[in-house]
């Protein structure tokens, strides 16, 4: 699924881009090589990007 459609952001893209990059999704944006540009996605792709690193911190701290 598009997070992204100006960009062509996928959903699975923003997950992995969270995991290695921090900041929000602006700057995660960046690390993609891209930025916002309409700014729909923005709130969702925050959601997503906090959701990609709780989960990271969970299986930290499962280990």
């Amino acid at each position: 699924m598009y997070t992204c459609v100006c960009n062509a952001i996928r959903e699975c893209e923003l997950r992995k881009a969270a995991r290695q990059h921090r900041g929000s999704a602006e700057s995660v944006y960046a690390k993609l090589g891209k930025r916002p540009n309409c700014g729909h996605c923005l709130e969702e792709a925050e959601e997503l990007i906090a959701e990609e690193r709780e989960a990271m911190l969970t299986a930290l701290e499962a280990a």
